[in-house]
């Protein structure tokens, strides 16, 4: 009898274990004809120009609020964080490069990618999770119309196109930021400033940027179109469509930023 007791916890723990892993390997295949469907919906046509210039609007323009209040004080706060550090050596003359750096090469494209993550992410994830639950979506399939073209492939492309774009724009106003601080301080002409920050940078340290935000952006798209198009549940899955695309989208993000540097600093050892 009591072997009999022990045996049962035994078959139930690995029962669950079999279930998780079922689950996990359906969720994989999911994920991966998803990602292999937009490809497919992609190239081929009818194409939705004016829902993607919508959703550009929405990503783009409506962002750049927040995208250059953020960028902004990056600079700053940077800029004051690595002061310090420099002037016990002597060298705050090379504060404007040091800046350039860090912000062309990292803190620019993951800051932005980050509040896209929260900003757009989770309005995407959210507002298909509403259209899955209301059954908005199956209607328009009923209707022979393409919800997937519709609905996934021109957010996954705005978010593609324009997060490349609002970084370039965090660049810009971070080093303003960071220019404002220096001149301040040191006393830095703007040519000056200008100069340095060139100096310092390669044209690897603009295109690794700009790859990287492509990939942060097209990660942002997939990960909320995805959520959102798979809720369920009701209004309880529509908050945790549009909280999964968050977290989701963050995780993703640091690991590729990890996989990405590896990859450049081998390239730059080349």
């Amino acid at each position: 009898m009591d072997s009999k007791n022990n045996a049962e916890p035994t078959r139930t723990r690995k029962y669950v274990l079999t279930r998780r892993l079922d689950r996990m390997f359906m969720e994989l295949t999911r994920v991966y004809l998803f990602v292999i469907r937009f490809f497919k919906e992609v190239f081929f046509p009818p194409y939705e120009f004016k829902e993607i210039i919508k959703q550009c609007y929405e990503v783009g323009v409506r962002s750049l609020p927040l995208i250059a209040l953020t960028g902004f004080i990056i600079g700053i706060v940077f800029t004051n964080q690595s002061r310090p550090s420099l002037s016990e050596f002597g060298a705050t003359s090379w504060l404007p490069a040091l800046v350039s750096i860090a912000i062309v090469r990292a803190l620019a494209p993951l800051v932005t990618a980050i509040i896209a993550a929260g900003r757009v992410g989770s309005s995407i994830g959210a507002e298909l999770g509403s259209m899955r639950v209301t059954e908005q979506i199956d209607a328009m399939e009923v209707s022979a119309t393409n919800p997937f073209k519709f609905l996934v492939v021109s957010r996954v492309l705005a978010t593609t196109f324009m997060i490349p774009t609002l970084t370039m724009f965090t660049m810009v106003v971070a080093l303003a930021g960071a220019y404002l601080n220096v001149h301040q301080n040191e006393q830095t002409s703007f040519a000056t400033f200008v100069q340095q920050v060139f100096n310092a940078m390669t044209f690897l340290d603009i295109f690794s940027a700009i790859i990287k935000a492509f990939i942060f952006g097209f990660t942002v798209g997939m990960v909320g179109c995805y959520k959102g198009y798979f809720s369920s549940k009701g209004t309880e899955g529509v908050g945790k469509a549009a909280n999964s695309s968050v977290v989701t989208a963050m995780f993703l993000i640091f690991i590729e930023e990890l996989l990405a540097l590896q990859i450049i600093n081998a390239i730059r050892a080349l």
